[in-house]
């Protein structure tokens, strides 16, 4: 009872910040409530210590070349950009109906629109790389829907805001885990899309490269791409320098080899993205660590 209690206050106590950061900005237009999160998220990744030495260690393994100072100024702006997309992701109705804000290409598109047609399901692949429900809200423009695969969040009311925001973007919500898994093979069989972020470490995948070390990665998208005969399209929503536009790249899908080729195939692109953004991915995901 008593460590339920416990559990209680301390999801209240972690989520005090971000509530009151949302409540300070609540009236002011939806770009500048999302710059003013950008802000506040960057703030605190260069002068909260445990935020600043988690993002200086990954950072060094991949950049052991950068100045000191250069590197803080890279965690502050992925903190920047960080804080805009949990915004976007927390108001992701409002988000997705800003039509003006998202520039579409690339030919995974049109596979992806012909994939559909055809009555066949499709998997995007992605990563916590710009703004990912960008691509979510291009695939909804061109009246289509994709469903997500996310894993839920332990504290109740982070879990709340998440869950709604992302069901927001489009259906299914599906939870990693034996039950998700099964949900998410009907879903693709009946014809449906489906979004799944694979840049998590995954303690039951294998050591495949991103961005230059190993780390242990799912093959569950490409086996799944295998075993159905869809298409994996690798999809990015690239913030522009604006901060409120994203152009939105849809890579051509990863040729049917084997499971980890393809795999491989797609943190070779993914990586690609990151070295040429690096301030865009969430780099705190503990990517590397030991199983």
């Amino acid at each position: 009872m008593f460590s339920t209690s416990l559990k209680s206050v301390l999801h209240h106590v972690r989520y005090f910040p971000l509530w009151s950061a949302l409540t300070v900005l609540r009236w002011r237009a939806f770009d500048m409530r999302s710059r003013g999160l950008g802000t506040t998220l960057g703030v605190v990744m260069r002068w909260f210590p445990p935020a600043r030495r988690r993002f200086d260690r990954e950072a060094r393994r991949v950049f052991p070349d950068m100045p000191r100072a250069q590197r803080a100024k890279l965690g502050q702006e992925m903190g920047k950009q960080m804080g805009r997309t949990l915004f976007e992701i927390y108001h992701d109705a409002e988000f997705q109906t800003q039509h003006h804000k998202f520039h579409a290409s690339g030919p995974g598109l049109e596979a992806l629109k012909q994939a559909h047609a055809a009555g066949k399901g499709a998997i995007i692949v992605s990563g916590h790389f710009g703004q990912w429900e960008a691509v979510r809200a291009v695939i909804k423009m061109h009246g289509m829907e994709s469903g997500a695969v996310y894993r839920p969040n332990k504290n109740r009311h982070y879990e709340r805001r998440l869950r709604a925001g992302i069901e927001a973007g489009g259906k299914p919500i599906l939870a990693t885990g034996r039950v998700g898994t099964m949900a998410l093979v009907r879903h693709l069989r009946s014809g449906g899309i489906v979004s799944i972020l694979l840049d998590e470490k995954y303690a039951e995948g294998i050591r495949l490269p991103f961005l230059g070390h190993d780390a242990f990665t799912s093959l569950s998208a490409a086996q799944l791409s295998l075993k159905y005969g869809l298409p994996m399209i690798p999809a990015y929503g690239i913030r522009a320098d604006d901060g409120n536009s994203f152009r939105v790249e849809f890579e051509p899908p990863i040729p049917h080899t084997d499971a980890v080729s393809m795999t491989r195939a797609f943190n070779d692109s993914l990586s690609a993205r990151i070295m040429a953004n690096p301030d865009q991915w969430y780099w705190m995901l503990r990517r590397w660590g030991e199983v």
